[in-house]
């Protein structure tokens, strides 16, 4: 059995921002092997960030050397460890990646992206509902 990787990155799958940035990144030039995980999808994964606390609407996670950063924090980390190549990471490194700059940016970052799934259509992702029992009622919509 193979062993998982050490790193990891839980976004959302159904953000156009957030799909993008994980695709413009070139996370494996500086990273290495780093794992990316859709927010929507059933991975196993998505139940431990939860589990641990995090909100996923609020941000994407990082786990990096065993290490868990969520939201601005994690952006932060990512800008920091960007490859200089291309003026799509010069700019991300530029903006993001002091703690306050991070920290400025990421609401209206947020913000856009709230807008963005709304204009789609979208849901926003949700902690998985508890498992109901008979008596509680509720129709299943198919």
């Amino acid at each position: 059995m193979a062993a998982e990787p050490q790193n990891l990155l839980v976004y959302d799958g159904q953000c156009p921002f957030c799909t993008r940035y994980v695709r413009w990144m070139r996370l494996q030039d500086t990273v290495g092997e780093l794992r990316l995980v859709d927010a929507r999808g059933d991975d196993p994964v998505v139940n431990e960030v939860r589990a641990l606390g995090f909100d996923l609407d609020q941000g994407m996670v990082l786990r990096l050397e065993r290490q868990w950063y969520h939201g601005a924090e994690a952006l932060r980390v990512l800008a920091m460890l960007s490859s200089p190549v291309g003026i799509f990471n010069r700019l991300n490194h530029h903006l993001f990646s002091g703690r306050w700059r991070a920290r400025s940016w990421y609401p209206l970052l947020r913000g856009l992206r709230r807008l963005a799934l709304w204009l789609l259509r979208r849901p926003p992702l949700r902690r998985p509902s508890r498992v109901s029992s008979p008596c509680q009622g509720g129709e299943d919509d198919g």
